[in-house]
């Protein structure tokens, strides 16, 4: 009877991990990754997966980061508090402006993208209105009840998002043809680098998941690995499959669709002949949009529950929510494109100072400057943290130089 007791705690462990894992894996594995072959192809497959493994490294060690200040933080306790108590005011008035504004642009442009579904799926009968009301309440359904919740419906939707994708590869592979990945141009592989980076982001669910699995430090830096990983071995196989059948140039090549603005779907659907394709891209986008939206709107609505100090209850949860899913809902009704105005500057600016600047320099302050605990006892010394600036510098500095070009 003991054993299977045992037996039994180990599965629902490994059960919650892998819960957590495949969360962190849908945030992450969002709309942008149809996108990405797009804006990696001028470098070429090679000079693109080197940054898909430096993106990886920083995302995921960064996660660790964060892992280690919320398991030394109260329950329900997230990064504004964390901020604030590390940071002082300007670290929270910091952490309040770059968190509203990246998170509430990726929630417009996953609405916007989910109405975009609604409408194509059922041949405009939903009024844009009535589409943005149907996806929010829908999902909102969900938010509200918890992270628990969310992990269950998540799991579904990560099922879709992956049998839509093999799809994908398992359709596409007659079609690779290798001459194509062996084009490459280094020197235009760090372009890509703010793009790719935000597409590893999920930092804002370690406070959510930290509770979830009750500040188990090993439990969490696991589910991170794993959930970075996955993320990283589909986008492998994604830019395997996209670069090695489009070709750079050329009608339908990949800048033609970057000039256009259009995903990697529509040259894919062009040059497989095959119809369907469009069909399962809406299917699959649609999966990589729900995931996503789930995982951000679970971290913000966590994120003002702390810093408005409202608890989870009540009147109270019901503001929460409001502010959580009415902003980015009303901003998607009056003006879809305006987040791709906004996310060409706060992606590789709010995202790389949000999820990696602040985390280092919250830890770089809590070890060497406080002196709250002993940093040879945590990840990463010194050296890294240095490291992390430096990366931050660079992406900042590549998404300037793009923006002024």
């Amino acid at each position: 009877m003991l054993w299977f007791k045992y037996q039994k705690w180990i599965f629902m462990d490994f059960r919650r991990i892998l819960g957590a894992a495949l969360l962190i894996t849908g945030t992450s594995v969002g709309a942008g990754m149809l996108a990405l072959p797009v804006v990696t192809a001028a470098g070429g497959f090679f000079p693109a997966l080197t940054t898909f493994l430096l993106c990886w490294f920083v995302m995921t060690t960064t996660g660790f980061l964060y892992v280690e200040l919320c398991t030394k933080m109260p329950a329900n306790t997230n990064i504004i508090s964390i901020a604030h108590k590390y940071l002082g005011n300007t670290g929270k008035i910091f952490t309040w402006l770059v968190y509203l504004f990246l998170f509430y642009c990726l929630s417009v442009a996953y609405i916007s993208g989910g109405v975009g579904f609604i409408q194509s799926m059922t041949d405009d009968a939903f009024y844009p209105p009535l589409a943005i009301l149907f996806f929010v309440i829908t999902f909102a359904f969900f938010v509200y009840q918890g992270a628990q919740m969310v992990d269950r419906i998540n799991v579904f939707l990560m099922i879709g998002l992956v049998l839509s994708y093999l799809f994908f590869v398992v359709l596409g592979f007659k079609y690779i043809k290798h001459d194509l990945l062996t084009a490459t141009q280094w020197n235009q592989a760090y372009f890509s680098l703010p793009i790719i980076l935000v597409s590893f982001g999920y930092q804002g669910l370690i406070p959510s998941l930290s509770d979830y699995l009750k500040k188990d430090t090993k439990s969490l830096r696991l589910a991170i690995v794993l959930g970075t990983t996955m993320t990283f071995i589909i986008y492998f196989f994604w830019e395997y499959l996209i670069l090695g059948i489009v070709p750079l140039t050329g009608k339908h090549g990949l800048l033609e669709a970057k000039l256009n603005g259009h995903s990697a779907i529509k040259p894919l659907e062009h040059l497989t002949k095959v119809k369907s394709v469009y069909t399962v891209g809406q299917f699959f986008s649609f999966f990589a949009i729900a995931t996503s939206f789930l995982g951000v709107s679970l971290g913000l609505f966590d994120f003002l529950s702390d810093g408005l100090k409202l608890t989870k209850h009540g009147w109270k949860k019901n503001i929460v929510a409001a502010l959580t899913f009415l902003p980015p809902a009303i901003i998607a009704f009056v003006n879809p494109n305006l987040f791709l105005i906004a996310l060409d500057y706060a992606g590789g600016i709010g995202g790389s100072l949000l999820l990696v600047f602040l985390p280092a320099l919250i830890i770089w302050r809590a070890r060497y400057v406080q002196h709250i605990y002993d940093p040879t006892t945590a990840y990463g010394g010194k050296k890294y943290l240095c490291f992390v600036f430096l990366f931050v510098l660079c992406v900042i500095l590549i998404n300037v130089y793009q923006q002024c070009c």
